[in-house]
């Protein structure tokens, strides 16, 4: 009887997906390792999408592992030489129209970027979503044309994240991230990100293009395309700087 018992346990905690939480957790690591890399450089353009009228912007991005990131916007006019920088804990954004550097608190994470329907905390990753979150399988499915498995996140207490829950779904055989769904503290959705377009970028495969698509906004979404990557290239600490904010193209 006890080995009955323990086997129905077993079977019922294998099925929620908790026996394998940290293979969960170790395929949504790989997939952000993949799509990350240990160092990058990008090349981008983010279109704002309404249902009266759009806007592109150009971007260009370098990072270092996941507590270094620098964001440039390189037009339009009005918005070129923006800048924002994450250096480990703290957000900095650099306004050239004023000439000054100003600090992001964390009650601006979930403000607008740059009038987009990405969040700060969206596009400069304050929190991580390896460290901040427990994981769990929930499902698979197939999704253009590739098998993936559904990954719950739930964050940890305590955890500096915006969101109350996350659904992300990830290839099994090549840890792509395909698609993602974003949900507030009270289980409603908020952000469905969409991926596609997979092909060869900076010598991997990737999907190209994301669509970050609000709930409760009909017809608003905000795409990313891609144009450039390069990966593990030789990127010092020191660039990621407030100094460097001022100057750098």
């Amino acid at each position: 009887m006890r080995d009955i018992l323990f086997v129905t346990t077993f079977l019922t905690a294998f099925l929620a997906g908790e026996v394998l939480g940290q293979d969960a957790r170790e395929i949504v690591r790989r997939a952000d390792e993949k799509r990350r890399g240990n160092t990058a450089r990008t090349t981008m353009t983010i279109t704002i999408i309404r249902p009266t009228w759009s806007r592109e912007m150009e971007v260009k991005t370098w990072s270092k592992d996941t507590d270094y990131s620098l964001i440039l916007i390189t037009s339009p006019a009005r918005d070129k030489g923006t800048v924002f920088l994450k250096r480990k804990k703290e957000i900095w954004n650099w306004v050239p129209s004023i000439e000054r550097n100003i600090k992001l608190p964390p009650s601006m994470m979930m403000q607008s970027w740059m009038g987009s329907d990405f969040t700060n905390d969206d596009l400069i990753k304050e929190s991580s979503i390896i460290d901040d979150y427990t994981h769990r399988f929930v499902g698979d499915s197939v999704i253009l044309g590739r098998e993936t498995h559904k990954i719950e996140l739930i964050p940890k207490p305590e955890a500096p994240v915006v969101w109350g829950k996350v659904y992300s779904w990830i290839s099994k055989e090549d840890y792509l991230e395909l698609r993602t769904e974003l949900y507030d503290e009270d289980g409603y959705l908020v952000n469905e990100v969409v991926f596609g377009d997979i092909r060869s970028l900076g010598g991997r495969m990737l999907p190209t293009k994301m669509e970050y698509i609000p709930a409760d906004q009909q017809g608003n979404k905000t795409l990313v395309e891609y144009h450039e990557v390069e990966y593990d290239i030789p990127i010092m600490a020191s660039f990621f700087s407030m100094q460097n904010m001022k100057r750098v193209k």
